[in-house]
């Protein structure tokens, strides 16, 4: 991998204004990074299967059931008379206007 970079372009990709102090520490860090994936392409990865997750994650899904399942009309008659709109809830505004 090659390590040579121009840090003032990729700052320039990236819309970030660096100093030069930033620069040069930038360009420390970046030149660690690309030295730790080259050690890292020097591993054997021959029999390793490709994954996308480092674990072995199912999917677990369970039957939808209706439980103890009540009609408007029985909801509407424990609701205080103040909340309720014919057969619909009053709740409270959540979200305030947007100016």
């Amino acid at each position: 991998m090659s390590k040579k970079f121009n840090i003032t372009t990729l700052s320039n990709l990236a819309r970030i204004n660096l100093s030069a102090e930033e620069k040069s520490s930038l360009t420390g860090d970046l030149e660690k990074i690309l030295d730790y994936v080259d050690k890292l392409d020097e591993l054997d990865t021959s029999d390793i299967e490709p994954t996308s997750h480092v674990l072995n994650i199912e999917n677990v899904y369970r039957e939808d059931r209706v439980v103890n399942q009540r009609t408007a009309d029985e909801v509407l008659k424990v609701l205080p008379g103040e909340r309720k709109e014919g057969r619909f809830f009053q709740v409270p505004k959540v979200i305030e206007d947007a100016e």
